[in-house]
């Protein structure tokens, strides 16, 4: 099946019952046991499975071409169960611009149980150089959060195979749509689903995805039902009818994104454009050859610094100024103020998630508001 059929059926189960075409929501906790002690469904308690759940990790591993899913209540959730994973005094290499709840996530956390060291991964010799005995897992994320950055995954892949480094994508810019990591030797890949897969700004969650089922995996699995940081069966339900939408979504959302980082990228109050989709960005060749298309994310800088950003946003009538991504609403962030008195990232720097409105209406939003700095 193709992408959009996946979608929209591989997470839905017609029920046996009352052969209701959508799936219902099963809000027990508990199920019946058979007079034999057996568990006819396969369902013990919703904490170790649920039918919503287990409809979500099927859609999504088949969407990702991945032999399974497990489903978290967030995506640091989705996350941290696989750092649990490594085992105390594993070393990790993680990219220096990495979603900062998750950098954040490793360093306090994870303080005393995980090492890392944070590097451009677009430099192949800095990533190999960093490479010790107790290097357990190389975690990519591209494009990366906020600065758009494209890294060779495939390149990557080859570095850690010889050490038997395990390879994690998070995947949440791309989504499957765009990106197949475990197709280019990923072992493993991750999402907050709260963001694209869902769609609609409405429900928490996160996964990961193997690319197959091996002793580090059931190690994982085991995680989500012992520490329990599984999304409810609603939650679940709410992200399969999210994800029913999402080949579609993400087509309007990477046309209009691509029509707004040109339009910004010929503004002389923009001082500089991040979108791999743009020809002049230093990934997008790798891009072009790892994604099937660049997505809906951008950044850009504007001319002068937090205060100018700052008057941008601020005069923004469509595009509203929060945090998050991926919804079908744009939205844009002052990434520095966000990210802390540690951030890295610029102070005139704006990341928006181009939505799925007229394009032209965001446009002159956009310019309307970039017109209040001049």
């Amino acid at each position: 099946m193709k992408i959009e059929t996946i979608a929209i059926h591989a997470g839905n189960k017609i029920d046996e019952f009352s052969k209701a075409v959508i799936q219902p929501i099963s809000l027990s906790t508990t199920f019946q046991r058979a007079e034999d002690l057996s568990y006819p469904q396969g369902y013990i308690y919703t904490r170790m499975d649920n039918p919503n759940r287990k409809s979500l990790e099927n859609v999504i591993a088949k969407l990702e071409h991945g032999a399974d899913a497990c489903a978290f209540s967030s995506g640091n959730a989705a996350a941290a169960a696989f750092f649990q994973s490594l085992g105390a005094g594993a070393h990790i290499i993680a990219p220096d611009d990495m979603y900062h709840g998750l950098r954040n996530q490793i360093l306090q956390v994870f303080e005393g149980i995980l090492n890392v060291d944070f590097v451009d991964m677009s430099d192949l010799k800095a990533v190999k150089d960093l490479i010790r005995l107790e290097t357990r897992a190389i975690w990519l994320e591209t494009p990366s959060n906020p600065l758009l950055k494209i890294c060779d995954i495939k390149a990557l892949v080859q570095i850690a195979k010889p050490y038997n480094i395990k390879v994690v994508c998070d995947n949440t810019f791309s989504t499957p749509v765009f990106q197949s990591p475990l197709s280019l030797g990923c072992d493993f890949v991750m999402h907050s689903t709260t963001k694209y897969l869902s769609g609609h700004s409405d429900v928490l969650g996160g996964v990961l995805v193997t690319g197959e089922i091996n002793p580090h995996w059931e190690k994982i699995r085991a995680i989500q039902v012992l520490a329990g940081a599984v999304p409810s069966p609603f939650d679940c339900y709410m992200t399969v009818r999210g994800i029913k939408t999402l080949p579609y979504r993400m087509r309007g959302h990477n046309e209009n994104a691509m029509q707004i980082a040109d339009f910004l990228n010929k503004s002389p109050l923009v001082e500089r454009v991040f979108y791999p989709g743009l020809e002049t960005h230093p990934g997008h060749e790798i891009a072009r050859q790892q994604m099937s298309s660049f997505g809906g994310m951008l950044s850009f800088q504007v001319k002068g610094g937090a205060a100018e950003a700052l008057k941008v946003v601020n005069n923004l009538q469509i595009i509203t100024q929060a945090t998050s991504l991926g919804g079908v609403e744009s939205l844009v962030e002052h990434r520095a103020s966000v990210e802390g008195p540690a951030t890295r990232t610029p102070q005139n720097l704006l990341r928006v998630s181009i939505g799925i409105e007229n394009v032209t209406d965001l446009i002159q939003d956009l310019e309307n508001a970039l017109h209040s700095i001049s």
